[in-house]
Formats: C-alpha cells, structure tokens, sequence
C-alpha cells in the first residue's frame, strides 16, 4: 500500500441568529455631535472579535461621516441601553441593527431642521464623507456646521432605536416552529493528506465559502473564518480533553495540544452575500458558523484518502492506525472463515466425544 494518501471532503452547514421562541433584542443610541462627529452608546461587549470597529462603521455609514469621527462610548449597562449576551453570533445582527437605527433616528432629526433652513424638502438631503448636501441645487455645508445650525434651531440630533427578533413562539405541543429570525449556510472543503505508517494527517487546504448576508467589514469577516477554520482544525486532528468521573485529567497545553503557526493550511475564503430581508443593514453573522464545517471536512477528507471512517474526535495517530489495521481488505472475510472452522471442528469433538 502507498505510504501517503490524499483525499479531499465537504461538508455543509447553517447557522440560526437572533432567536424568536424567546425575545431577543438589543438597544442604542446615537447622537451627531459638535465638529460633525458622533457618539454611539449601547451596552456592546468586545471580546475580540472587532464588534466595535463595525458599530463604528454602521454608525458613520448611516449618518454620513467618517469611521473614526465615531466614539463608541461607555458600555456600563448601568447607563447604556440593554444589548444583552456576546454571544450567538448575534453582536452585529441584534446591536448592529440597534446602532442603524438609532443613527437613522438621530440623521432624520438633522436633516428635518436643515431642510427647513434651506427650504427644500427633506427627501432631497443627502449626507457622505462628513458632508451635507441637497440633490439638484448648490446647496452643501460640512456635518459641523449642520450640526451648529441644528442646535441653533433649538434641536439636539440624536437618536434611540432597539432592534427586536419577530418572536414566533413554539407549538406548544409538538415543538414545531422557527426558533431562529435568520440562518447562515457555509460549506468547507478540505484537502488531506495521510501518513498511513504513522497514522498523521496534515491538512493541505481548506476552501471556505459562507454566506453572511452582508459584510460590513469583508477583511473583518475573513478574519473571522480563518478563525474559525483554525479551531476547527485543532476539534478535528489535536485537542483532546479528557475527563474522569467527571474529573478533568488534561491538565495543561503540553496534552491538550493546540493548531500553531505551522499546522495551519492556506485557507481560501468566499464571502457570499444573500441579504436578509428581516434586517435593516441586511447582514446575518459569521463569528461561530465559521467552525461548524471544518471537522467534518476534514473527517470526511481523511475516509477519502484511506477508506476508513474515523468517527470520534479528534482523528488522533493512533485512532487512525487502530481503524487502518481493523480495515484490512478480506479481514473480514479471514475473520469469518476462522469463526466457521472452529465451531466446524467444536461439532467434530462433540460427535467424536
């Protein structure tokens, strides 16, 4: 038998975001200040995965000005409004959707004082790159002065929204319904190749295509499923906790083993973008669907490549040499006609005795 052996799998995936059994919602405000820039508050937790650059975004996105004119301000959920859990890969669907709103709200407060200032009607305002202005005249001045004119109208620009999921409940009966307002597919390709002296895989490639509604931040986003490729390369081939009666016995990295540097394949990432009508910014999320395909498209890559389907994680050396030596063609059949020979030669003692 050929040493190494290469197999490629597939496997596919979806995702629910923002449930409706139960509420989930998440508040914000926004507010256009002195000098054209803007403050969003809401009660956001950043955990890494960069939810406060995209707020930034969609706030300066909504009102017309630039990214870093945004002020994200205090999280305290003592004086922000309820975002609720970093979690569910709900941050920018729930409180993305709270931050549109609420920049929507406050961009509406501006322009119907600016409208009336210059006596045209509020449909002809536009606003872009820190700058206002009214369609098919010459009428045009900086965020900071529409700001200035605001105030002086009496009228601070600011804004309050929250974005709830449609709640549609379960039948109470048979538990039939949509538990989720939104789904995220993705599909993983993955390339292996198998040392089948050794039993070590090392995962070639990995060809990643999600659909996240609509990026917001597409670097961002790929980010997010390099991310989640990686962990789920570690599930797939490495990391091994173990329990006993309940008690851990992997007490550290040395064991429990970890992807680096130098396990990681080159990843090809597809960004498709099929908008989601229930939302205002039309995206849906990518933090945690990322993860869900690897494992099995490696563990489908790795039955590609030897003909053998390793069915607990992760696909260890030594699962993958046991599952090869039980695996050997015409076992099988060695095994049975042994089976039949010795009860054969039981009922010739028997009838001999």
């Amino acid at each position: 038998m050929t040493r190494m052996k290469r197999g490629r799998g597939m496997a596919a995936s979806w995702y629910g975001i923002a449930r409706t059994a139960t509420i989930d919602r998440a508040g914000a405000w926004a507010e256009l200040d002195d000098g054209g820039t803007a403050k969003v508050v809401t009660g956001v937790t950043e955990i890494g995965e960069g939810i406060l650059t995209v707020l930034a975004q969609i706030a300066a996105d909504e009102l017309g000005i630039k990214p870093q004119d945004v002020t994200i301000g205090d999280n305290d959920t003592a004086r922000s409004p309820e975002a609720a859990h970093a979690g569910a890969t709900r941050q920018t669907y729930m409180i993305g959707n709270s931050v549109a709103l609420a920049s929507r709200e406050a961009q509406k407060a501006l322009f119907e004082q600016i409208a009336e200032h210059w006596d045209v009607p509020f449909e002809s305002l536009r606003a872009f790159d820190g700058e206002i202005w009214a369609l098919d005249t010459n009428l045009r001045m900086s965020m900071s002065d529409a700001v200035a004119t605001c105030k002086k109208r009496g009228v601070v620009p600011v804004g309050a929204a929250s974005f709830t999921a449609h709640g549609t409940g379960l039948d109470p009966v048979d538990g039939s319904g949509s538990p989720w307002q939104a789904y995220v597919f993705g599909t993983q390709v993955a390339e292996v190749e198998v040392d089948t002296w050794t039993g070590e895989v090392q995962v070639l490639g990995i060809w990643a295509a999600h659909d996240v509604g609509r990026a917001i931040n597409p670097r961002g986003v790929e980010g997010q499923i390099e991310g989640g490729v990686v962990q789920g390369l570690g599930q797939a081939l490495m990391e091994d906790y173990q329990t006993d009666k309940g008690h851990a016995i992997t007490h550290g990295f040395a064991k429990y083993i970890l992807p680096t540097s130098l396990d990681i394949p080159q990843i090809n990432c597809t960004i498709v973008e099929d908008p989601d009508p229930k939302s205002p910014l039309r995206a849906k999320g990518i933090g945690e669907p990322a993860l869900v395909p690897t494992a099995p498209a490696i563990m489908n890559a790795i039955y590609d490549a030897i003909g053998v389907r390793i069915k607990s994680l992760p696909a260890t050396p030594e699962k993958i040499l046991k599952a090869l030596r039980d695996h050997v063609p015409g076992r099988e059949h060695i095994a049975q006609a042994a089976r039949e020979a010795r009860a054969q030669a039981a009922r010739t003692n028997s009838a001999n005795a």
